[in-house]
């Protein structure tokens, strides 16, 4: 494809040659503002219409190749002008310039893909209820396939064989791969996160068998921060996700409230009915999911008390939110329990004197 390209443009030149290397120049300007006003014009169109779709791949599309094109246009102008001058000057381009020439065209080959990459990422992790860890995941392996290919495609182009340098990669890898046991280990976790995703980022974190809790702030190829709660940041090798037991609560359902309350001895004539009026106030509490279980009950004779225990579940999983309702049903039980004309217990002892012993 560039091989036809620099014939086009070669042929072109000896069909506009009039004789005067400066209006030729003059006129290789003109055409190359022509076109440059054309794509203008064009591109002001289109993005009226990519405006007016729901779609989100065209917008993608067009913003990756739009600058590209451009720069195409003028390196176009820029190459048929340098001909123009070295034939002028009598200057052979033949060793060094067609080199430069693919060499800039792959770079912004690969520059619009780029774009492309980078405004998929950025388009889909605005979006809500979409999975941001893997658009970001993939995001990153199309970033490192871009670079990967480009490196190989100027090797090429530089007359460096591949598949040499392929074989000896190949028996490098072997190398590299004894030698970053441990580096390839956290790869592997990674790719491990972003199959099972276990977590994503933004997710509230913890395990039980390290010292690990936190809010997920980025999962890279090698480590994942995670920021604690007295915000120092944590990095954790991904390796160590396959070795340990991760729980997410940003995952759960509904938030437990499970509190024991204990009441005086002598109140015991008036607990069925604080039983009942509690479990009533929580059956038709608006922030209690009444689809999950609701216990009220009298549980325990305990030393100094009457023990009886709630266990609810509230709608919202937000931490804040959660102590605010929790704060409130708390409340309404103190209520009902001195409506009740009965009190909470204090740890407390009774000493009985015994009157026939002098």
């Amino acid at each position: 494809m560039i091989e036809e390209t620099e014939l086009y443009l070669q042929q072109l030149l000896i069909s506009l040659n009039i004789g005067n290397w400066i209006l030729n120049i003059a006129l290789v300007f003109i055409i190359a503002f022509l076109l440059l006003i054309s794509w203008g014009m064009f591109s002001k169109k289109t993005e009226k219409i990519i405006e007016r779709t729901v779609n989100y791949w065209d917008k993608i599309a067009w913003f990756a190749i739009h600058r590209p094109i451009n720069w195409l246009l003028i390196l176009m102008g820029v190459s048929m002008t340098l001909r123009i001058l070295a034939d002028k000057l009598k200057i052979s381009l033949a060793t060094y310039f067609p080199t430069v020439q693919q060499i800039v065209i792959l770079f912004l080959i690969f520059w619009a893909f780029w774009r492309l990459v980078k405004k998929a990422e950025s388009t889909f992790v605005a979006i809500e209820n979409k999975d941001t860890t893997t658009v970001v995941a993939m995001a990153k392996l199309g970033k490192l396939s871009i670079w990967v290919i480009l490196t190989l495609a100027i090797i090429q182009t530089l007359g460096v064989s591949i598949s040499g340098l392929l074989a000896f990669g190949g028996m490098g890898g072997i190398v590299v791969g004894m030698a970053g046991k441990d580096l390839l280990s956290n790869l592997f976790g990674a790719l491990m996160i972003y199959l099972d995703k276990p977590f994503r980022v933004g997710d509230w974190i913890r395990s039980p068998d390290k010292s690990i809790e936190g809010t997920v702030e980025d999962i890279g190829w090698r480590v994942t921060r995670i920021r604690t709660f007295d915000k120092r940041p944590l990095y954790v090798p991904n390796s160590l996700f396959t070795q340990i037991v991760v729980e997410n609560p940003s995952r759960m359902s509904n938030r437990r409230i499970k509190e024991t309350f204990g009441l005086r001895y002598c109140d015991i004539n008036v607990i069925e009915n604080i039983i009942k009026n509690v479990r009533d106030m929580l059956e038709k509490h608006p922030e209690i999911d009444n689809r999950q279980t609701i216990i009220v009950n009298f549980d325990l004779f305990n030393h100094s008390s009457l023990d009886f225990f709630i266990y609810t579940f509230t709608k919202t999983t937000n931490w804040v939110r959660f102590h605010e309702i929790k704060q409130d049903i708390l409340l309404k039980i103190a209520d009902i329990v001195a409506q009740n004309n009965a009190e909470f217990a204090l740890p407390s002892r009774q000493l009985y004197f015994d009157d026939s012993v002098n």
